[in-house]
């Protein structure tokens, strides 16, 4: 349903407000495209991750195994936070939108019918 004229004014009203307000706020709002923040917490975590190297390094080399073994877990939680942040960017793991007019969730499958599946639909394309 389409917002009134009025209640369009308003908002457009709320919507000055708030940017007069906090210009850094406006500025990362108005990025409409996600894929940018995904992008920036990738260039963090492979700082991140280039730190834990250095903290491994400098473990190793001042045979800290504490520092060596903080090194190794920031630099394996940082790959896993930029891994996410990867696939979340190019669209991997994101499930099909779900049938019209099905309530309930079709059973999942074993791992051969789906290997059966796959093989079929390749058949099925040559």
């Amino acid at each position: 349903m389409p917002l009134s004229e009025h209640e369009q004014r308003l908002l457009d009203q709320i919507e000055q407000a708030l940017y007069a307000e906090d210009p850094k706020w406006a500025n990362t709002v108005r990025i409409s495209d996600p894929r940018s923040h995904y992008k920036r917490r990738l260039v963090k975590a492979s700082i991140g991750f280039a730190l834990g190297v250095v903290l491994l390094m400098v473990g190793v080399v001042a045979a800290q195994i504490w520092l060596g073994a903080a090194g190794f877990v920031v630099m394996l939680a940082t790959c896993l936070w930029g891994l996410s942040s990867w696939k979340r960017m190019n669209g991997f793991g994101e499930s099909p939108p779900a049938a019209p007019g099905r309530g309930r969730r079709p059973q999942r499958q074993s791992f051969m019918e789906r290997m059966e599946e796959r093989w079929r639909r390749r058949h099925d394309e040559h």
